[in-house]
């Protein structure tokens, strides 16, 4: 369709997986998503270049970045669902478009970066994403 469209892509969906936690500790399953992405990708954590991390309570990401000892100046470089808000059906959209909007302002074609979730319940979500254009 993109061709159809005479449409250039700006990202590519590198890969996606699903993983989850003890439903008691709701809200950091992207310490197992996020592993389990990079590794079906064949990528490094390092190789990430900016992170969205979807947090409805600062305590969640607080959590999710100590565990996998993720550099904080890459995570929700212009804020978060906190400050930003997210709305309910659409996060991983918008957590998308801040991703490539960031990219793109920093030309960081050929580079990588993540979207992450987590769900109710335990579970949790990783996009992995190379910038294009």
């Amino acid at each position: 369709m993109v061709k159809e469209l005479n449409l250039e892509p700006i990202a590519r969906l590198v890969n996606y997986a699903a993983a989850g936690v003890e439903p008691r500790i709701m809200g950091i399953g992207p310490v197992k998503a996020i592993p389990k992405a990079l590794k079906q990708a064949g990528l490094k954590q390092s190789d990430l270049e900016l992170i969205e991390l979807n947090e409805a309570f600062a305590s969640q990401s607080l959590a999710v970045i100590r565990e996998l000892n993720l550099n904080p100046d890459i995570v929700n470089v212009n804020g978060g669902a906190i400050a930003l808000g997210h709305p309910l059906g659409c996060t991983g959209a918008k957590l998308s478009v801040q991703l490539f909007d960031e990219m793109r302002k920093r030309n960081m074609s050929g580079k990588y970066g993540a979207v992450t979730m987590c769900v109710g319940t335990g579970q949790g979500a990783c996009g992995i994403f190379e910038f294009l254009n």
